[in-house]
C-alpha cells in the first residue's frame, strides 16, 4: 500500500461526479493487488506480457473506509494478512503524525506486525509501478533490504511493530528512503522523523546515511572509497565486519560523547600504480585514507543531525539513558536540543586483512 496526500484519479473524478460519499479528501490510498492468473504464468499477449499486478486508489480521509470501498468496485475482499509493505509519501509524512498514518494498521489484528514501512521522496504510489513484466513491485521492495550485507547505505527493516516502539518513545529515528523514475526504484538516504511531532522533518542522503551506519555499527558490508594523497588515484577498502561503541561523558552538567569505531577489511580496489599491496607501508597509508574518509563521513552526518535538524537519530540519548539513567532523567524531555551542542569526539581505526592476489614481493 501507498500513503500519499489527495490526488484523486480520473476513475474516482468519474465515480464523484455521479455520486460521492461523504469524505474530505486528504489522503489517497493506493492498494497493490497480484494480478494470480499473470503472476503464476508468463501470458503473453498482444506480443507484450501483462503485468502481474493491478494499482487502485481510492481518496478520503479514513484508511479504513478507503480500504472498504475497494469492496465496492471489485469481486473479492482485500486480505490485510498479505500486507507486505506500506510507502508513506514525504508531503504527507511531513504534514500528518505518523501515529495518525499507521493507527488503523497496528489496530488492525488480521495486518502482520513485520509489514514493512518505507518513506518515499515524491509521491509514494510511483514505488508501486515496475516496469518490468512479472515484476511485483512490493515484493522487490521487501527483498532490498536484504542486501544490507552489500552496503552501509541501507538501514535495518522498519516494521509495523518497530515503528510503533519508535513512535511511542518519543525519540527522533529514521525510516529507509525510496526514489522512484521511470518504473524503477533505489534506496537513497532515510527520512528524518522528529521525535515530538512524529513528522518528517527532512533526509540524510547517501553518504550521511553512510556515515550514519560507522556510527551505530549496525553495517553488514559495504565500501570506503577514498583517494590516494599524492597520486589522486582510487582506493576502495571493502568492509568485512564493523563495531561502534558509543561513550557518554558527564561533569557537571556538561556532556560529551566518544565513538569509538572498528572495522576489519580488504583492499578490494587500487588503482595507485606505484602502490604495491604486499608492503606493510602502502597498506599502513591505505588504512589511513579510509580512516580518514570515515572519519569525514562521520562528522559530516553529525553535523546534519546538529546543526541542520537538531535530532539524534544515532543513539547517542539511548546509550545515555543505559550508561547514566540519572542524567537521563534529566535531559530526556528535551534531549535533540541539548544533543544539538553537545561536543561528540571519534576514534576510527581500521584493519587490512586482506588484498587479494594482486600484487608482488621484491
Amino acid at each position: 500500500m501507498a500513503l500519499d496526500k489527495a490526488n484523486k484519479s480520473m476513475t474516482e473524478k468519474e465515480f464523484d461526479e455521479q455520486e460521492e460519499y461523504p469524505k474530505r479528501n486528504l489522503i489517497t490510498s493506493t492498494y497493490q493487488l497480484i494480478t494470480p492468473q499473470v503472476a503464476s504464468s508468463t501470458t503473453v499477449q498482444g506480443g507484450s506480457q501483462q503485468k502481474a499486478y493491478v494499482n487502485m486508489a481510492e481518496t478520503g480521509d479514513s484508511i479504513h473506509q478507503m480500504t472498504r470501498e475497494l469492496s465496492l468496485r471489485r469481486e473479492t475482499s482485500i486480505a490485510s494478512q498479505h500486507l507486505k509493505v506500506i510507502i508513506i509519501g514525504e508531503a504527507l509524512a511531513r504534514t500528518y503524525s505518523l501515529g495518525k498514518l499507521v493507527n488503523e494498521f497496528l489496530r488492525d489484528n488480521e495486518i502482520r506486525p513485520s509489514c514493512l514501512v518505507l518513506i518515499s521522496k515524491g509521491r509514494a504510489s510511483d514505488g508501486l509501478e515496475s516496469k518490468t513484466a512479472g515484476e511485483i513491485p512490493a515484493f522487490r521492495l521487501a527483498g532490498m533490504v536484504e542486501n544490507a550485507y552489500r552496503t552501509t547505505r541501507i538501514l535495518p527493516p522498519t516494521s509495523l511493530i518497530k515503528l510503533e516502539s519508535n513512535i511511542e518513545s518519543g525519540t527522533s529515528f529514521l525510516l529507509q528512503n525510496v526514489l522512484s523514475a521511470n518504473g524503477e526504484i533505489k534506496f537513497a538516504g532515510a527520512a528524518i522523523i522528529k521525535g515530538k511531532t512524529n513528522k518528517m522533518i527532512g533526509f540524510l542522503n547517501e553518504e550521511e546515511l553512510d556515515g550514519l551506519t560507522w556510527i551505530t555499527g549496525k553495517g553488514k558490508g559495504g565500501l570506503v572509497k577514498s583517494f590516494d594523497k599524492k597520486t589522486g588515484q582510487l582506493i576502495v577498502y571493502e568492509i568485512e565486519s564493523m563495531k561502534s561503541h558509543i561513550e557518554p561523558h558527564v561533569k557537571g552538567n556538561s556532556i560529551s560523547f566518544n565513538v569509538h569505531i572498528e572495522s576489519e577489511g580488504r583492499l578490494s580496489e587500487n588503482w595507485v600504480v606505484s602502490g604495491n599491496p604486499l608492503e606493510n607501508q602502502f597498506l599502513h597509508k591505505v588504512q589511513k585514507n579510509s580512516e580518514k574518509k570515515v572519519k569525514h563521513l562521520v562528522r559530516n552526518t553529525v553535523e546534519k543531525m546538529q546543526k541542520e535538524y537538531k535530532v539524534d537519530v544515532a543513539g547517542f540519548g539511548n546509550q545515555l539513558r543505559i550508561k547514566r539513567p540519572r542524567v537521563w532523567m534529566r535531559v530526556k524531555d528535551n534531549w535533540d536540543q541539548t544533543f544539538s551542542e553537545v561536543p561528540i569526539n571519534y576514534d576510527v581505526k581500521l584493519m587490512i586483512k586482506d588484498y587479494g592476489t594482486s600484487g608482488s614481493k621484491k
